[in-house]
């Protein structure tokens, strides 16, 4: 994570918008990583009906100077991990006897920049091939499962080269904000969100 944001901040943001919230630091390469966190969740605020997964390995190596360990933990963090986090999610829905009530949802954050960073396009779209098939595979739960990719969205990451240089990509003239793709998760996980699954949604203001 190149802009890291500290959780206390966010964390007291939230509860004055009367959210009960509950940080967890995690280190999503070790396989028993994902049960742990959904342990903490479901003693502090009870079973989780939506699952966002926003977390990424990236580290900008090509084809020639990408290291075995450098590609190992990308697909650790992305994929592996995101396949980790849905099947917790999946075993814990089918202890619950609620599927027609219940609200639930997966939504898996992806990128398609491969060229120049190959190990974390490559554990990308491994990562949107194991959110999709859980659309199919976790229907019979009630399960909605969509992929988001947003494009070049500006976290503080971008420095003013790289701003305009994405500005001039993009057919509505900016980059894309954490808003813009915090709108579509809400809207994905609303009732009126529900008839859609399966999907991946390039949410990028036209990104070329």
């Amino acid at each position: 994570m190149l802009n890291p944001a500290p959780p206390k901040p966010i964390s007291a943001d939230l509860r004055q918008r009367g959210v009960r919230t509950l940080a967890i630091e995690a280190d999503l390469a070790d396989p028993d990583s994902a049960a742990a966190v959904f342990d903490q969740v479901n003693t502090t605020l009870g079973p989780v009906q939506v699952l966002v997964m926003a977390h990424c390995e990236s580290v900008a190596t090509d084809l020639l100077t990408t290291t075995v360990d450098s590609f190992d933990r990308h697909f650790a963090v992305n994929t592996r991990a995101i396949w980790l986090l849905i099947r917790e999610y999946a075993l814990r829905a089918k202890e619950q006897d609620d599927s027609h009530d219940a609200r639930r949802r997966i939504i898996a954050i992806t990128g398609d920049h491969t060229v120049g960073h190959i190990p974390y396009g490559a554990s990308k779209a491994a990562l949107d091939r194991i959110t999709l098939a859980a659309a199919h595979e976790l229907a019979h739960l009630g399960v909605r499962a969509n992929v988001i990719n947003p494009g070049a969205v500006d976290t503080g990451w971008m420095n003013d080269e790289i701003r305009a240089a994405g500005a001039r990509q993009t057919l509505l003239g900016r980059n894309g904000t954490p808003q813009d793709t915090g709108d579509l998760v809400a809207f994905l996980c609303s009732e009126q969100g529900g008839w859609i699954t399966g999907q991946l949604m390039k949410s990028n203001g036209g990104y070329s």
